[in-house]
Order: structure tokens, then sequence, then C-alpha cells
């Protein structure tokens, strides 16, 4: 089979999508597959740069900056994603067709290139749903429901309608659905997020002396620095433990309120929380192996419900994990039900701070948890395990009928007008 897998981005972005899309590629091709991965980036030098990295091909598809941009400025971009990449890389998708789609949200503007690749193709589609936009924005005051929300509303149901499959993250998600959409009759899937198991190990590095931190159990946080994750939370918190010696809060990331919350780190003259810019890969997988415990905090007020990509590295690397989570979040009960982590409500901060002074103080429940924590990877969350799910629900769908293989290599870096000229 081949599947071309699409995402609003792909390796060296450092975001947990990335990863995701990567590790699901490679166990797909593992498995027998042939793969594509379809993605926006603002850094290549040509329009579209195709390439074969780890056995998968990857066409990159020259966008605007997105992730940091001007919030209208990337709104835009985002609506015309679905545009901009059909009429970049449309020549290659025509001539490569595919058996299967697989897209990733966020974005939710994936559903009208979707939907014309499915009609050129005669293929279904699965989307991997993450991230129910516009409702989270609601619910955290970012967005009010007027026009801008009803045009946002109308391609979160056009993204829907365009897939076969929807897996969403969490049995709560299932809500949702039941509650906003009763009369639409969607194929829901609970799919968990997922991570290789058994991968390389960490390259050596000194992160905690480079930083002054040997002495320190450090709590770091890796990954979107924006409204949802509301890292107030966090800082409120190190303001709390300040005269704790051993307690130091590391923030990696970038994101809407990147700037704002450094000048309140500032203003508070807060000495054990630091604010660094986003890392490669193999930096934040080196940071991971050095670190004490995993973060997640996201805004009480998100109706939704959100299971963190990041908690797969946490996992992976046997991190005991600190969360500060929204109410009615199963999350929680996945993390205390495995003794894997300490969890609270958002809003909580006594409790939270009682979680915290727990970590930093006691090393042997850090290690325990931390060891439970590789248990439960190894046994909920293999992406191979993904994978079976993913593709059973298309076992007997008719093969697309090939009439251009692609070719075995294509030069790293090559355009499209190279590759098909």
């Amino acid at each position: 089979m081949r599947v071309l897998l699409v995402v609003d981005c792909y390796y060296p972005e450092t975001k947990s999508s990335a990863r995701l899309v990567h590790d699901l590629g490679a166990e797909m091709r593992q498995q027998g597959h042939e793969v594509i991965v379809l993605a926006p980036s603002e850094s290549i030098q040509h329009q579209v740069e195709i390439s074969t990295e780890e056995g998968l091909r990857i066409v990159r598809v020259k966008t605007g900056k997105l992730k940091g941009a001007a919030k209208v400025l990337r709104a835009i971009r985002e609506v015309r994603l679905s545009e901009t990449l059909w009429h970049k890389a449309g020549k290659f998708l025509r001539a490569n067709p595919c058996d299967l789609i697989v897209f990733y949200s966020p974005s939710i503007f994936f559903g009208s290139l979707v939907r014309r690749l499915k009609a050129l193709w005669g293929c279904p589609a699965y989307l991997i749903l993450r991230d129910i936009f516009p409702q989270w924005a609601v619910d955290t005051g970012l967005l009010r429901k007027g026009a801008i929300y009803h045009f946002f509303r109308w391609k979160e149901l056009v993204q829907y309608a365009a897939a076969d499959v929807i897996g969403v993250q969490s049995p709560a998600n299932l809500a949702y659905f039941a509650e906003s959409l009763p009369q639409r009759k969607y194929q829901l899937d609970v799919l968990y997020n997922w991570t290789a198991i058994n991968q390389d190990a960490s390259p050596a590095t000194n992160y905690r002396a480079q930083l002054g931190l040997q002495d320190k159990v450090v709590f770091f946080y890796g990954g979107n620095i924006g409204v949802a994750q509301d890292l107030d939370n966090i800082v409120r918190l190190a303001a709390s433990l300040r005269d704790e010696p051993q307690a130091y809060f590391l923030l990696v990331g970038d994101g809407s309120e990147t700037e704002r919350l450094k000048a309140l780190i500032a203003e508070q003259k807060l000495g054990n929380i630091r604010l660094l810019p986003a890392v490669g890969q193999q930096e934040y997988q080196a940071m991971l192996a050095e670190f004490d415990v995993g973060l997640v905090s996201l805004d009480r007020k998100l109706k939704t419900q959100n299971f963190p990509g990041k908690i797969l590295g946490y996992l992976d690397h046997a991190l005991p994990i600190l969360a500060s989570l929204n109410p009615g979040n199963d999350l929680g009960e996945v993390l205390a039900g495995h003794d894997v982590g300490l969890c609270s409500f958002n809003g909580d901060d006594h409790s939270l701070r009682a979680h915290a002074l727990q970590l930093a103080r006691d090393a042997a429940l850090r290690t325990q948890m931390g060891q439970n924590g590789r248990q439960l990877l190894a046994a909920r969350f293999a992406v191979s395990a993904t994978v079976s799910q993913i593709l059973a629900h298309f076992a007997h769908a008719p093969a697309v009928q090939y009439t251009d293989r692609i070719p075995a290599e294509i030069p790293l870096g090559a355009t499209l007008g190279t590759r098909l000229r």
C-alpha cells in the first residue's frame, strides 16, 4: 500500500506532531508500505523540495512562517494551506497516486486538499484529530462566536467530512461529537498518541552543567508556549517555590506567549525558572535524558480533552510527570492510574505545589514513577499497534492502480521541476 501522510510540520521542526508523523511513517515502512510525507516548510530554498529520508519520501512545500507569525498573517497562510500545497505540489501528487491518505490535525485546513485527492485517486482517508479547534479557542477566551469563529467552524466540518474515519485522542473526545454534532454520523476511533519504542540512545550532552543546574531537580517543559498551555500556571508554581533550593523549572519552546512570559519572569525576579528557545530534535531528546520531571499544563477553561504528544517523550525517557490539567480530562486517570505522575486541576495551586515538592524531595519516587512510565509506554502507546489500528479500517479497500511508481531515489533537495522534467 502507498500511504500519503499530510501534516502541518515535519523534521527538522521540533513540534511533537513532526515526531509523531515521522514515527508513524517509519513504522508503516517497516510493515512493508510505501510512504510519502507532505508538509509545509518555511525554511526550504525552492518552492518544493523532495528528498528520501530514512526510507520515506518527504515532499516539503515552501510557505511563509506559520508558527510564531503575527496572528492575522498566520491565519491567512493557514487558511490557504490546501491551495498552496496543491498549487505547488499538485504535479507530483497527480503523478503519484496513493491508496490511503492519513492527515493530521492541527491544522484544520487540509480538508479541501484531502477531498480533491480522494476524488483524484479514489482512495479513503483517516483523520488523526489531536486538536478540536475552534472550540478550544472559544473555551480559553481567545475567540468569540462571531464571523471568524463560524468560518473556522465551517473549515472544521469540511475537515471531518473529508475523512472516512476520525481518530480522536481520548475517550472523552467522543462526548464532543455526541454533544456538538449529534446529527452527523462520523465513524470515530479512539486513537491514542504513539511513539517508537527502543530508540537509539540520546547523544551525550551536558546541559545541566552548562545551565548551572548540577544540584537541582529540574522540572522540564518542552513544546508550544501558547494560550492553551497556560504556562502562567508554571510561573506561579515557580514563584511559590522560590525558597525551595532544589526545585528548578526549565521551559523550552516558542509560541504566542513567549515574550509575555519572559517579561513576567523578569518582573517577578524569579531565579528558579528559565525560558529557552526551541531546539532541534536531537537536542530535545538529550534534554529529556538529562532532566528529572516532565511538566504538563493545560488551561483550566478547556472543555475538549487533550493528550499532549510531549508526554510520550517523558515516558520514553523515564521521567515522572507533574501535570496540571483542565477539569474532566481523562489523561489524569491514565497518569495516576498507572502511577507515572502526580496530577492536579489547573487552578488548584496548593495541590500543584504539594505535588512538586513531593517529586523534588523524593528521588526514589521519581525513579519508580519513571520505570512505571516506560512500562506504560510499551503496553499502550507503541507505534506498531497504532499503525495496525489505522490500517485495519482499510484492509479491504481496493488498491489504486499505479501508472507511475515513485523512483527509487530523488537527489536530496531536488525541486519539483527537477523531479518531473
